[in-house]
Order: C-alpha cells, then structure tokens, then sequence
C-alpha cells in the first residue's frame, strides 16, 4: 500500500520574457538622455559666458594648432601666450579684445621728415638718369669713329655738382690752336656729338675753360689766361649749341685760368688745358640761378633748407668737383699781338 500512494513529481518552468511591461531597459535610455542635455546646456553655458575673444582664440586652435602649439596657450588670441595678445589683434600685451574696442591709431607726420624723404628719392632718381647718361656718352664714343681715337682725351666722372665731362689737351694734340680761342677741328666733332646728346637731358649746363700756369699775356697787358679760358669756354658753348644743344639749357660759362690744376703736381703739364662740361644736378641749378641770392633759413633751427651738397643717405659715391669760384669777363675778340709763351 505504501508504494502505491507515491505520485509523480512533476516540474514546472517558468520563462520569464525581458521588456515587459515592468521592465528596467529604459531606465538606462532615459539616464542616457538625461546626461546628453545636461552636456547640451554646459556646452551653451560655457558659450554664453565665454569673451569672443576666447571663442576665437578656440575657432584659432582648430584652424591653426600647429600655431597654438609653438606659441602655448589655448588659442592665438590668448593672453598666457608668449606673444600677447587678444582676439584678432596680437599687438595687445594683455587681454582678450576685439578688434571693434581697438582706440583709432593716431598718426603723427612730419613734414619737414617726409619733405626730406622726399627731395632724397628725387636725388637718387636724377643720379641714376645722370649714371644712364654717362654710359650712353662712354657708348657713343666707341660707336663713333670720329670720336673713338679721342676717347683717352674725353674724361667722365660724377661729381657733386652732376656729370662732368672734360675734354683734355694732350702734348701732340691740342684742342685749340696755340695762344687762341680757335678750335682744331677734331674738338668741335667732339662738342658737337656731346651738344646734340646732353640736349635729351632735362638738366641744365655748366661750361669752364682752364689752361695751364705758363704765363700769358699780350703786349698791352689787357689779355691774359683769365681772357683766354674764358674766350675758349664760350667758343666751346657755341660748337655744342651748333651740334644741337638748345642755348637755353647753358646758364654759366666762365674762365678759370690756372686757378683749378688737373695736375697740381705738374702745373705745366698739357692735361690741365681743358674745356669742363658739367650736366649740372638740380641743387647745383638753383645754385646757379640764384647767383648768390638769398636762402630760405628754417626759423627754429637756423639751418638752410636747401643745401647744396648730395644728402650722405642717398647712398651716392661722389668726387669733389673742381671749385669755380672765379668768373673772367670774356675779352673783345682783338689781335693778340705780342703774347709771351706759346703753350696755352
């Protein structure tokens, strides 16, 4: 009886289904949710709190980093950086800015600096026309047949006063007849073909006949070197004007005697005999036009306002020219009967 009283035992499973109607999944997507806006209104706090400057400093760092990262900081417009600065201008030493609160920038200008700056580039402009020129003669010699063997007879240099050119006596070659104005007739070829090129030129132009210290003088005692270089100065004015230089481009023409030596160590030598073109600069013009006329004094400070030399800041490498300091009045064309020595 007792064995058959035990009945089966019989187990029951239970499959329990996950999302139900109590289910905790969404718990996990609302916390998700949650921390999504609560980030959302940080990253809008922090933008609205935040100067433009560091806003732009951050647009800076993700357009540039390389840059941010050699200066430091956080951005470009940072003021820790070891370039200060702010925003978009990095002139400031402090500070974040915008360049709208930048005071305007006040300019101070000096006229009298700016005048200076001026009248410098001016020089060096009309140095490099006076350098073109020089070169543009040296050509022509050359190219000239006429001209080429004289070439050792034709001296050019830039002075203070301009470009000089001077035609030179040589012992077997002079450029006048012994004791006259009279040209030979190779110089006048010469004047001729410097007349008509000088005329392309702006500038206008200086003259002056030398000779050298042998004493001349005629039986009356009314002629002398002083006459005679004057006379052949004015004889090689009107040669270059013939060649076609306009008579109005020559402002001075005088005679210096044996006053300015080319070779002071041997005052006879033929070389100091010498007719000197000078293409003149326009601070040796207005020299020459004022003729001893008055200059403008600054009234604080006493000095010229134009100065006659070449400004050392112009960068021009110049010789000293020869002094003229000594005009003759040209003589009456008479007989120069009776004159002494013969070299001139």
């Amino acid at each position: 009886m007792a064995k058959e009283d035990k009945r089966p035992i019989v187990i029951k499973r239970i499959k329990k289904v996950a999302g139900g109607h109590h289910g905790g999944a969404w718990k996990i997507a609302y916390a998700d949710f949650v921390t999504a806006m609560m980030a959302f209104f940080l990253l809008m706090w922090l933008l609205g709190s935040t100067a433009k400057g560091d806003l732009q400093g951050i647009a800076e760092y993700f357009k540039t980093p390389l840059k941010v990262a050699l200066m430091g900081g956080t951005g470009s417009g940072d003021s820790s950086s070891i370039i200060k600065g702010g925003g978009q201008d990095l002139t400031r030493s402090e500070g974040q800015v915008k360049s709208g609160e930048l005071p305007p920038e006040e300019k101070i200008i000096n006229l009298k600096a700016t005048r200076q700056e001026f009248l410098r580039m001016e020089r060096i402009k009309e140095l490099e026309k006076l350098k073109e020129l020089k070169a543009n003669i040296e050509k022509m010699i050359e190219a000239e047949v006429k001209l080429k063997k004289f070439k050792d007879q034709i001296l050019l240099d830039l002075t203070s006063e301009g470009l000089r050119v001077q035609i030179v006596d040589e012992k077997n070659r002079p450029m006048f007849q012994s004791g006259s104005a009279d040209l030979e007739p190779y110089t006048r070829d010469i004047l001729r073909a410097i007349g008509k090129m000088l005329n392309d030129m702006p500038n206008k132009v200086s003259l002056s006949g030398h000779t050298d210290a042998q004493p001349y003088v005629t039986a009356d005692g009314r002629y002398s070197n002083w006459e005679l270089s004057a006379d052949r100065g004015n004889a090689s004015r009107r040669e270059m004007i013939k060649g076609g230089l306009a008579d109005d481009k020559i402002v001075r023409v005088v005679g210096l005697s044996s006053a300015v030596l080319f070779d002071k160590q041997q005052p006879l030598n033929p070389i100091n005999r010498r007719i000197s073109i000078i293409v003149m600069n326009k601070k040796a013009e207005e020299a020459a036009l004022k003729d001893g006329g008055s200059v403008d004094i600054d009234a604080e400070t006493g000095d010229p306002l134009e100065e006659l030399q070449l400004d050392a800041a112009s960068g021009v490498d110049v010789t000293a020219s020869a002094p003229q300091a000594v005009t003759a009045m040209p003589a009456e064309n008479a007989a120069h009967s009776g004159a002494v020595a013969a070299g001139h």
